[in-house]
């Protein structure tokens, strides 16, 4: 009866997969710390095949591939053509830099479905500073042309910083003027190489407070989604608006409550959520949450997944502790886990980076 009720909780919607962390360039917030120097751990191809026979019948949502630079790999077309060829969900996440339209072509031809390039600014200076290579941003703003050409659906990944603020309405322009299908902003988190290079970077309190509030606001009429991993208080506000009868314009319902965190808050580890594997094969309950659940090379990601105690913990919001397990808005946010605990090193403490108030004390 025990091992019945394990494998009755669901699947992670999201996987994402860094299948290496060799990188063409050296990003300054980079977290998983890649470089020109890195892959010698990555998982074989035959151990890589072999993690995606165990989850192809898993019923995840997606899968995506990500770096480091995923397009580094010599077998990063056999390893993604074989997970779609077993009717998995796939998608990618690059830096932009290779996707030339060849290449991009050839995405669509495997059976690729998604893309997700990196846009750290809405002018070269911002983002080729931050990239730490002069014309990347010139390369993605040619990789989100190439895959409009080719067909391949596309989004824009930010990260929000103190020198990104002023130019987020200008990166909006950018993804409607290219044809991308959503942004996502990625809150800057102080773990891998962001905790030297990045520690001026992260956003104050009431940064994130007057960010977030201008998001909710430019959500209303801005033609695409918004989504905010790490930052979960902002899809919290947007249900608010919601339930109040606010309504995103051009966002209809039934596409907003699949928005990242809509409704259920943070998703490291969670069912439904969202789980990461390592390129050395480690797993985490989220790239910003890098605690080891165990590693593929040694363990099933599929037990691991149904029964690691970590993730127990993760998945009972009971436990937080602080202003975040006193909340009203506990078990539709949670707060950021990853944040708690590259602060804390306590991933059940409150999200050091909140700033809303349990109604209980107002």
């Amino acid at each position: 009866m025990e091992k019945e009720n394990v494998r009755q909780v669901p699947p992670p919607f999201l996987v994402t997969w860094s299948l290496t962390n060799e990188c063409n360039l050296s990003c300054k917030h980079c977290y998983s710390e890649s470089s020109p120097e890195g892959g010698y751990d990555d998982l074989t191809t035959d151990e890589s095949l072999r993690v995606v026979d165990e989850i192809a019948d898993w019923g995840i949502g997606l899968l995506v591939f990500d770096g480091g630079e995923p397009l580094l790999r010599k077998d990063f077309f056999q390893i993604a053509g074989y997970a779609s060829g077993k009717g998995i969900t796939t998608g990618i996440g690059s830096n932009g830099t290779l996707m030339d339209i060849a290449t991009t072509k050839r995405l669509v031809s495997i059976g690729i479905r998604y893309a997700s390039i990196s846009i750290d600014g809405a002018d070269a200076d911002t983002h080729d500073a931050f990239r730490g290579e002069a014309g990347s941003f010139n390369k993605s703003l040619k990789a989100a042309s190439a895959c409009r050409e080719a067909g391949l659906p596309f989004q824009f990944n930010a990260v929000l910083r103190k020198k990104t603020i002023p130019q987020i309405s200008d990166i909006f322009c950018l993804a409607t003027e290219y044809g991308a299908y959503g942004v996502e902003l990625f809150d800057l988190i102080l773990v891998g190489r962001a905790k030297r290079e990045c520690q001026g970077e992260a956003l104050t309190i009431q940064e994130r407070k007057e960010l977030v509030d201008w998001l909710v606001e430019a959500q209303i009429n801005y033609p695409l989604p918004i989504e905010t991993p790490s930052l979960p208080q902002y899809p919290l506000l947007l249900k608010i608006n919601v339930d109040k009868g606010i309504r995103p314009k051009h966002i209809p319902m039934e596409k907003l409550v699949r928005m990242a965190y809509y409704g259920r808050g943070c998703a490291a580890g969670r069912p439904r959520g969202y789980l990461v594997i390592r390129n050395n094969g480690e797993l985490n309950p989220c790239i910003f949450l890098q605690i080891s659940l165990g590693n593929v090379k040694r363990e099933s990601i599929r037990q691991v997944w149904q029964e690691s105690p970590i993730l127990a913990q993760l998945r009972s919001r009971d436990l937080l502790k602080g202003e975040c397990g006193r909340c009203d808005y506990r078990d539709i946010c949670a707060g950021c886990r990853g944040r708690a605990y590259a602060q804390t090193w306590d991933m059940l403490a409150s999200d050091p980076g909140c700033w809303l108030i349990p109604q209980s004390k107002l």
